[in-house]
């Protein structure tokens, strides 16, 4: 039995391993600044992947970027996230693309399964990504327009969705299955009715289920295969938890 798998979710990095343990998923967790990932980074966890991160939206995440210092810390994780560009943000826009591009040419050299946020400013994170192509960017709740959809999916783009985004079911018909990834995006992506954790992704399941006509366990050992491809196309499978690499291997 392949558990849940959720590409995008915020977690403090305080909490206890067993609460972690509790939630029967595999859980990729962003951070939002290099300080967080660095806390992160210091757990062990079994079934949680921590990623290293610098939200678009945090000023002083922006401001204290270090390329130096996101490589060293990328070293040691398979997962970037959440880095990308906010077009809401207190930053300004031109500060954003520049801490993105400096934060993807280090990925270029060590590619990572990274998670990309690009509220307002999709069309301007796609020309970022086009000068710095690289395996392994997933676009998280993404809210582009069709053309901008088929322009990621032409830059080898994939997508994570939640239960909020799969509301547009014409989304989830134009992103091709090996394309698509479960999140929650907790606490922000899984509001309304059902459980609210990490994890918990049974809403995108069953709408991707809908949409393809398949059943739901069919879903997921096909985001399980999915992020399998994007591990060998990033080659991090030796920094994932052994637990994770055998589920991968498995499914």
């Amino acid at each position: 039995m392949l558990p849940p798998l959720d590409l995008h979710a915020h977690i403090d990095a305080g909490i206890e391993a067993r609460e972690l343990r509790s939630l029967g998923a595999v859980v990729f967790a962003v951070t939002r600044s290099l300080d967080e990932a660095e806390q992160a980074l210091e757990r062990s966890d079994e079934t949680t992947i921590w990623g290293v991160g610098c939200h678009p939206g945090l000023v002083r995440a922006q401001k204290s970027f270090d390329s130096g210092r996101f490589r060293e810390l990328v070293g040691r994780t398979p997962y970037a996230g959440e880095l990308g560009l906010d077009g809401a943000s207190r930053v300004s826009l031109e500060i954003q693309q520049f801490t993105l591009a400096r934060a993807l040419s280090v990925l270029q050299q060590s590619p990572r399964i990274t998670s990309l946020h690009s509220y307002m400013a999709t069309n301007q994170l796609l020309d970022v990504i086009a000068e710095c192509p690289q395996p392994g960017l997933i676009l998280h709740w993404w809210l582009g327009t069709d053309s901008e959809t088929d322009r990621a999916l032409d830059l080898g783009c994939y997508f994570s969705v939640n239960a909020s985004s799969v509301r547009r079911r014409d989304l989830l018909a134009q992103i091709p299955l090996d394309r698509v990834l479960p999140e929650t995006d907790h606490p922000f992506g899984d509001k309304g009715r059902g459980p609210r954790r990490p994890g918990e992704i049974a809403r995108v399941e069953t709408a991707l289920a809908r949409v393809h006509n398949l059943s739901t366990e069919t879903i997921r050992k096909c985001t399980w295969r999915t992020l399998g491809d994007i591990v060998n196309a990033t080659h991090t499978h030796r920094l994932l938890p052994s637990p994770v690499r055998r589920l991968i291997e498995f499914g």
